[in-house]
């Protein structure tokens, strides 16, 4: 599968919020993320994700490994992307750093989850904030069997964005784990 997705910085949250709770019931979460990389950062120079993240939400715990493949798509990022639920995180943790992977950097994510359909499409769109981070950002993203579909599904995103009072110049494809770095770096 392939994770068709857009991410913009919001100017004004509460509309947006306003907006997407005319659309579905919200769900708070917190993630905390932690990628991996092999000791040489092939998979960060190759674009690639292995990440292993457990959501917080109000009334349970439960965790994911993902892998993320090299970007299809240069301008929204996007690219196929493989995800699993665990069990047991800190086995999967410990897993891991065996196999030689180490954790290239941690963060916390604060979302409010939104899942509606658009254009024939089952959405999700997630306002994030990243404590390291300013501003408030929103993902939209939908998964999407084969690569000739992504333009299709992106424009259906990016019209979906549009009716939340997105604008064009609004869009970005800065990745959060650079953030961060960049932000770490200074302290």
């Amino acid at each position: 599968m392939i994770e068709a997705e857009l991410k913009a910085r919001v100017h004004n949250p509460e509309h947006v919020m306003g907006q997407l709770d005319r659309l579905a019931e919200g769900r708070a979460e917190v993630y905390q993320d932690t990628y991996y990389d092999d000791p040489s950062g092939s998979l960060d120079a190759q674009h690639q994700e292995l990440r292993v993240r457990t959501i917080h939400g109000p009334n349970s715990t439960r965790s994911v490994l993902t892998y993320k493949g090299a970007r299809i798509d240069s301008a929204s990022g996007s690219k196929p992307e493989h995800e699993t639920r665990v069990d047991n995180p800190e086995a999967v943790h410990a897993m891991l750093r065996g196999l030689g992977y180490a954790p290239a950097i941690a963060f916390q994510k604060r979302c409010r989850n939104y899942e509606f359909s658009s254009r024939g499409r089952s959405l999700l769109a997630t306002l994030v904030q990243v404590p390291e981070i300013e501003g408030t950002f929103l993902e939209v993203e939908t998964m999407i069997p084969e690569e000739k579909e992504l333009s299709a599904a992106l424009d259906d995103i990016r019209s979906a964005m549009g009716e939340l009072g997105i604008h064009a110049d609004d869009f970005t494809s800065e990745l959060y784990t650079d953030a961060v770095a960049a932000r770490r770096a200074t302290e």
